[in-house]
């Protein structure tokens, strides 16, 4: 067997622009490939530590699997607290195609993803955007509204205020004005998109902060003890779930189901907005939240576009 590219993060961020990579996900979500559920295995003394597995198959396609880590404990250390591996293989021979960098595909179509849902959901004209969170995926965040929905304000907010601070001096060396806020109740407050991208195991955005008209994005709990809005919104909201995944999985699903505060039933589910199967938002005073917990389709569709374009002459 030959020698099998690896597709580094530079390669990544170099062939997928934003704009295309929304397209592509909106395309996977209306025509998803064949992708079981998630695995998740937890381990460790605390239970803390996760091992994801990611299957997706497009027969006329990609075969990809992702494999992630996720160890909380280190999320101070340089990329954060997740490590992946995206494999991809040639769905009509098996043949394996590319090793690509994970956490930089994880990032780029997380973000594609939270921006292809705002551009559904958040009401037209909505033009400041909070990101809570400091991370990776945070950084993404800001980049991908910034070049597609192109908002006039932007606002970081982290817990430590040096990152939020750095996070800010990042953009702005990049050519993307972001301002760091310190009180997140008033950011909050003043923002039409707030976007969190943590994880955080106790509620960071209360319903009582939140305007009529927000649109909210919840990035970062993903397992069922882990939180960043409060019941008080998940009642509120008008809930799209990324799919149906979401609603075993998320704390911020899960917990306010359990406490009969959300019917599981009026969950609604992207793809069938997306393909015009139910309407997403209504009217401009909806409080609408985009609940993801990522998706294998998502992966695929990236790889799928980052392999086309690596290939082209």
């Amino acid at each position: 067997m030959s020698s099998i590219p690896y597709l580094d993060a530079a390669t990544v961020d170099r062939l997928l622009p934003w704009s295309a990579l929304v397209d592509a996900l909106r395309a996977a979500f209306i025509t998803p490939p064949i992708a079981p559920p998630r695995m998740a295995i937890r381990y460790g003394e605390q239970g803390d530590q996760h091992l994801l597995v990611m299957p997706a198959v497009n027969p006329g396609g990609l075969i990809g699997v992702k494999l992630v880590t996720v160890h909380p404990a280190l999320a101070a250390r340089p990329g954060g607290a997740v490590r992946a591996l995206y494999v991809a293989l040639d769905a009509a021979t098996g043949e394996p195609r590319a090793l690509i960098d994970g956490p930089a595909l994880t990032e780029r179509r997380t973000a594609a993803a939270s921006v292809l849902a705002a551009q559904t959901l958040a009401r037209p004209g909505a033009s400041v955007l909070l990101v809570a969170g400091t991370g990776q995926v945070a950084h993404a965040l800001c980049r991908c509204y910034a070049e597609v929905v192109r908002p006039r304000r932007i606002m970081v907010w982290g817990r430590r205020r040096e990152a939020a601070d750095a996070m800010a001096a990042r953009l702005a060396a990049e050519g993307i004005p972001a301002e760091p806020v310190r009180d997140l109740g008033e950011a909050v407050r003043a923002a039409d998109i707030v976007s969190v991208a943590t994880l955080s195991t106790a509620p960071l955005i209360y319903g009582a902060d939140v305007r009529p008209g927000t649109h909210i994005d919840l990035v970062g709990g993903f397992t069922p003890s882990m939180r960043e809005a409060d019941d008080a919104l998940a009642a509120r909201a008008v809930i799209v779930a990324d799919g149906p995944g979401a609603l075993e999985t998320a704390g911020d699903l899960t917990q306010p189901i359990a406490a009969g505060l959300v019917d599981r039933a009026k969950v609604k589910l992207f793809d069938d907005i997306l393909a015009g199967r139910t309407e997403g938002r209504r009217n401009d005073d909806e409080i609408t939240l985009f609940k993801s917990v990522g998706l294998a389709l998502e992966d695929l569709a990236a790889a799928e576009l980052l392999l086309a374009r690596w290939q082209a002459p």
